[in-house]
């Protein structure tokens, strides 16, 4: 029987990082941004809010011996783990900095992605204009977001799976910010390459409840009146004997300086 008593603190954060970009849709969604930014041997790559240096390998992979990958985060315990991975690699360099204020050059850069930071961010539209600055003319911004107001959990409690996917939601600062990736691009001066929507769907409990929450966040909500705890326990006994079917969209854009 599920258990609401349980711990609602946030995952580790490198822990919840390394897990989601190991699933299947997140070995996809990244091997799919890096072919849409066209990363070129030789180039200077940058990843905005790298956090443990997930995707370092990859990009300095891409750039080969002669290019360079540079990897900014605000978090020194990020910051640390990512030098740390990759201490090996003469060609990454990971930097502290904030990326609304990035600690780059004027079109110094040839490639710059953002993976899911945005959606935690208080001004994206600065780090737009701060990737706009740093970029060479013709370079690429290539931009990964959710949109968490698209998040749906099959279950026959339809109410019940809304009012979670609403409180969820509700948790994110820009929860809607994949949708508006191609507005703020165009704001900020960039032409838009490409809007890749794909759906980001979970059809195993744990998987489910690793990314989404599932238990985490329904003890939240009871604990916030916002769902029965009855409601919450049988909502949650129901996908953890499955099937589960939950997913959300995400948005993968690219755009040109």
């Amino acid at each position: 029987m599920s258990r609401l008593g349980s711990p609602t603190a946030a995952p580790d954060q490198i822990t919840y990082l390394d897990t989601a970009a190991a699933t299947p849709v997140g070995l996809d969604y990244k091997r799919r941004l890096v072919e849409a930014l066209d990363v070129r041997t030789g180039q200077t790559v940058v990843d905005l809010g790298c956090g443990p240096g997930t995707d370092l390998a990859a990009l300095a992979d891409a750039v080969g011996p002669d290019g360079t990958v540079f990897g900014v985060d605000l978090e020194p315990r990020m910051v640390a783990e990512a030098s740390r991975r990759h201490a090996d690699r003469p060609n990454v360099e990971v930097r502290a900095g904030d990326v609304h204020e990035l600690p780059l050059a004027d079109a110094s850069v040839d490639r710059i992605r953002v993976d899911r930071v945005l959606q935690h961010l208080s001004d994206p539209a600065r780090v737009f204009a701060e990737a706009r600055r740093a970029l060479r003319p013709g370079g690429f911004f290539g931009m990964a977001e959710p949109d968490w107001d698209t998040l749906a959990v099959a279950d026959e409690d339809v109410a019940t799976s809304r009012r979670f996917a609403r409180f969820t939601a509700g948790r994110v600062r820009n929860a809607t910010i994949g949708r508006q990736l191609v507005g703020l691009a165009t704001r900020a001066g960039f032409r838009v390459r490409s809007v890749d929507p794909m759906a980001v769907l979970f059809r195993d409990f744990d998987t489910a409840d690793q990314i989404l929450g599932l238990r985490r966040n329904t003890a939240r909500a009871v604990q916030a009146g916002e769902l029965a705890e009855t409601d919450g326990r049988a909502w949650l006994h129901r996908l953890e004997t499955g099937p589960v079917l939950a997913g959300f969209t995400f948005y993968l854009v690219t755009a040109e300086a």
